[in-house]
């Protein structure tokens, strides 16, 4: 007699109609101060490494954001946080223009 199976997950089918859509008026999340670093220093990686690798790229870019010091870590830590700042102001201009928006349509 075979075992019945007992599981407690829901069917994909059931989850599929349930998730929110995402509102691409919404603000963009503000990027780290490694993200800042990264994109700044990936060409130039991949121009000292020719043929390299999508994923050898991050790695050599997590090593060398490893061995920076905090000074000179210091102007991605500035730029993370002005961009940080501009992501909380949108936010809140966002959700207070989606409050205006429920309230004409009453």
């Amino acid at each position: 007699m075979p075992k019945e199976k007992a599981t407690t997950r829901k069917s994909k089918k059931a989850d599929a109609g349930g998730k929110k859509k995402k509102d691409p008026n919404a603000p963009k999340r503000g990027l780290s101060a490694y993200m800042f670093f990264a994109n700044e220093q990936r060409e130039k990686v991949r121009e000292d490494n020719p043929g390299i690798k999508f994923g050898e790229v991050g790695k050599i870019l997590g090593e060398k954001w490893k061995a920076l010091s905090e000074k000179q870590r210091q102007p991605y830590e500035s730029k993370a946080a002005a961009d940080k700042k501009r992501y909380e102001e949108e936010k809140v201009a966002y959700a207070n223009a989606g409050d205006e928006d429920e309230e004409d349509e009453d």
